[in-house]
């Protein structure tokens, strides 16, 4: 069962949706759809470390578990210190630049926020 809205000038129930405009297919009709107070939360992504707590952009963290780097002999050690992280988008979800190593991007699991 269709959980849209029937068009405001015909009332056809066979109103579908294409990207944000609602279309009733009967009368030519379009009308933008009705924002819903659930959407905007949606919009902004927490990032946890493994601990659970919140971490934000300029943070100090430490490494929590040894990482191998992919494709060099190199290994992040437990206890590294990363000053000023950077919150990115995608599966490694922290910019930063590592001591040593350089430039690198980061699984909050694998990090701990020094307060």
């Amino acid at each position: 069962m269709s959980t849209l809205p029937a068009c405001p000038q015909c009332q056809s129930a066979f109103t579908y949706e294409d990207g944000a405009q609602l279309i009733c297919p009967e009368c030519g009709h379009e009308w933008s759809a009705p924002s819903t107070a659930s959407s905007a939360p949606d919009d902004i992504r927490v990032i946890r470390d493994a601990n659970g707590n919140e971490l934000k952009d300029g943070d100090t963290v430490t490494v929590i578990k040894d990482l191998k780097i992919k494709g060099s002999s190199l290994v992040v050690k437990v206890g590294t210190k990363v000053k000023n992280i950077r919150l990115a988008e995608g599966d490694h979800d922290i910019d930063c630049k590592i001591d040593g190593i350089g430039a690198m991007g980061l699984k909050s699991e694998f990090v701990r926020k020094l307060t």
